[in-house]
C-alpha cells in the first residue's frame, strides 16, 4: 500500500462519513444523542465490531 492508496482511502472514509449529516442532519443529529447514552462497553463493542467487519472487507478484496 502506498501512501496515495492511504490517502484515498481516508477521503472516501470522510465522504462516506459526510454523506448522512448532509443529506439527513435531524437523523444524524438523533443518532448521535442516541450514541452519547450508550456506557462505555457498548462503544468498544460497536468499535471492535466495525474494525473487525473492515478488516474482513479488506482481506475479501485482497
Amino acid at each position: 500500500m502506498t501512501g496515495f492508496d492511504l490517502l484515498t482511502a481516508i477521503g472516501l472514509l470522510l465522504v462516506i462519513e459526510g454523506i448522512l449529516p448532509f443529506a439527513a442532519p435531524a437523523m444524524w443529529r438523533e443518532g448521535f444523542s442516541r450514541m452519547l447514552e450508550l456506557s462505555d462497553g457498548q462503544l468498544r463493542f460497536i468499535g471492535a465490531t466495525s474494525m473487525l467487519g473492515g478488516l474482513f472487507v479488506l482481506m475479501w478484496l485482497n
